[in-house]
């Protein structure tokens, strides 16, 4: 949808008050943009050049799997703990 030649010219004056009043917020939308427009361009290499696939895993997906990990060695570790002890009591009441 097109837009009308009056709502091109209030966006320009909104965009030139926009401009004139805060600076810092120009530049900060711009650098927004280029980093967008960089990221954009580098999905589109990498599907060109490898057909979409092959994607790494985030960080913190990568953390929360080494989390889980090491919370299931505790949990297996106090397990092993706790039946050894019982064991052990078990041995001893049996030898009196």
């Amino acid at each position: 949808m097109a837009w009308s030649q009056d709502e091109e010219r209030m966006l320009a004056q909104i965009e030139q008050h926009l401009v004139d009043d805060d600076p810092r917020l120009v530049a900060r939308l711009e650098s927004f943009n280029e980093r967008a427009r960089r990221r954009e361009e580098k999905v589109k290499a990498k599907a060109a050049g490898q057909g979409g696939g092959g994607r790494r895993p985030r960080r913190s997906t990568i953390i929360i799997l080494i989390s889980w990990l090491l919370i299931a060695t505790l949990v297996a570790t106090l397990l092993v703990m706790v039946l050894r002890h019982e064991a052990a009591a078990l041995a001893l009441a049996a030898s009196f």
